[in-house]
């Protein structure tokens, strides 16, 4: 018998999924690499990526002035070049010499202390009360590689056994789930209301919250994913008040995701961080305990394989801040350069920078090409059906804005709540019972049997709404609306031929 076995292995990894990289995009990766080795094997000849929020994998650049200071902290030997005057602009290669000023012994390549680098540290804070109107401080920040780790860390430090609950929006990012999964907690979901925009009512959580003390399960924290993923829905402030007062009544600790902060397309929405609203309500470092999660992978900036992020931790103890250092420390520090990018983000170039002008140019096209993507811009012309995108090629109509949100809803049997904010839709799909029986007869999920049809015969890939949880019943997918705007009528070109396909081939 092999040392290790599935019998053998933690059963809570067992328990872990994370459906954002599961079965669907092994399955793409595997297409995409017959498509290599056999062109012409496929009625496609290219796999679009609508699974994941990587912004640059599909095709958006980064920001100059960030990657001129990170190029010039990682080499600071071509400061003292005449020529680097030539090639970097003044204000990045001043801050490259402020940020290594900062670093021990000047190098990126050294361990920094486990909370981060102070100074950094320093500008982030800065940042987030030019942001908020607050004060912050900088020994509340805790840099972490993405917000990820940061979100382990907090259910490491709050689930003691499998009698401890995690209230959890359903639908929800899936690291949640796993990570509760992972550290042997319980989730307690609580469910959003997709006929009112993917609405968050306080009387659901005080629902699942009694329900779950019924049940011998100790509540210890909510999570509020805020731009939503994969809902795409922004709260209002007044909804952000009642979730802090009923966070404060029940003595949770209020976990907010706000990765997404940049990521508002709504002119009637503003997005607004949890301990601004906290402390709007007069509300101290005594009477709640927040933590936000930010990243640098998303947003206008898009740097997720740099892996930068940050926490800040307001309304513990002392003796509780104590065991939150001493579970950074267990991993030593965050890598150098994401950690540079997260007080980048917080503090990049203003008014009268150098870079200031050519860095707005670059942040708000990405806002703009984004805002485009998500919200729904109806044609000037008379008729405007998922036609149109035929049109688009044959008669070539420049000004039809065909977007990802307009075309589902234009589907047979498909619903979609337009996206607010973050970087996805996630729309609702009824399936005719036919196709449910096929897929319980292929043993897998009906999204999941949609999903796995839908890249096998156009290359496109969602991820199936199970992986992030829905109403019993319901069935969705997540589709991201990063693909860049010249691909999008070849994704809905695609998607309405098969849908159209798939619901004849399974109608009653």
């Amino acid at each position: 018998m092999a040392p290790v076995s599935l019998d053998t292995i933690n059963p809570k990894v067992l328990k872990c999924e994370y459906a954002v990289r599961g079965e669907i995009v092994t399955l793409a990766q595997a297409v995409q690499e017959e498509l290599k080795s056999k062109p012409g094997s496929r009625p496609f000849d290219e796999i679009l990526y609508c699974n994941i929020g990587n912004p640059q994998s599909l095709g958006q650049q980064p920001i100059t002035f960030f990657r001129e200071v990170l190029a010039l902290c990682d080499h600071p030997s071509i400061l003292d070049k005449s020529e680097t005057r030539g090639l970097f602009s003044a204000d990045a290669i001043e801050r490259a010499r402020q940020i290594l000023d900062q670093i021990p012994g000047r190098a990126t390549g050294a361990y920094s202390h486990s909370q981060g680098i102070k100074g950094l540290r320093d500008a982030i804070a800065a940042g987030i009360e030019a942001r908020d109107g607050f004060p912050a401080d900088p020994n509340d920040i805790f840099l972490t590689d993405g917000a990820s780790p940061a979100v382990h860390l907090m259910m490491q430090l709050l689930i003691r056994s499998e009698k401890d609950g995690i209230l959890c929006p359903i639908p929800q990012y899936p690291l949640y789930s796993a990570s509760i999964a992972l550290h042997g907690g319980a989730l307690v979901p609580y469910y959003l209301d997709e006929a009112t925009g993917w609405g968050l009512e306080v009387s659901e959580l005080k629902k699942q919250w009694a329900d779950a003390k019924s049940k011998g399960i100790t509540p210890r924290a909510l999570v509020v994913i805020n731009p939503g993923n994969p809902t795409g829905q922004v709260l209002a402030e007044n909804n952000q008040k009642e979730i802090v007062d009923f966070c404060k009544k029940e003595g949770l600790v209020l976990l907010a995701d706000e990765v997404y902060q940049e990521n508002v397309y709504v002119p009637e929405k503003k997005f607004h961080s949890f301990k601004k609203v906290a402390r709007s309500m007069g509300y101290g470092e005594k009477d709640i305990s927040v933590v936000s999660f930010q990243s640098v992978s998303k947003g206008y900036y898009g740097e997720c394989g740099k892996r930068g992020g940050y926490m800040e931790v307001t309304g513990f103890g002392p003796e509780i801040r104590e065991q939150i250092y001493k579970l950074a420390s267990v991993n030593l520090c965050s890598n150098i350069s994401g950690q540079i990018l997260a007080s980048l983000v917080m503090s990049p170039p203003k008014v009268g920078d150098e870079s200031y002008e050519s860095y707005s140019a670059e942040k708000d096209g990405i806002l703009s090409s984004l805002k485009r993507r998500a919200k729904q811009r109806l044609s000037n012309t008379a008729s405007y059906t998922v036609c149109v995108v035929y049109a688009y090629y044959s008669l070539g109509i420049s000004d039809a804005q065909l977007t990802l949100e307009d075309a589902f809803n234009k589907l047979d049997g498909v619903t979609c709540n337009k996206a607010e904010g973050a970087m996805y839709l996630f729309p609702c799909i009824r399936l005719p019972e036919k196709a449910i029986k096929a897929a319980e007869a292929a043993k897998t999920t009906p999204d999941n049997f949609y999903c796995r049809r839908l890249l096998n015969a156009t290359g496109i890939v969602f991820v199936p709404g199970s992986g992030f949880g829905q109403v019993l019943g319901t069935w969705h997918f997540r589709c991201t609306i990063l693909p860049q705007e010249d691909k999008i009528p070849a994704v809905v070109s695609r998607l309405t031929e098969f849908h159209k396909s798939f619901m004849e081939e399974f109608r009653e």
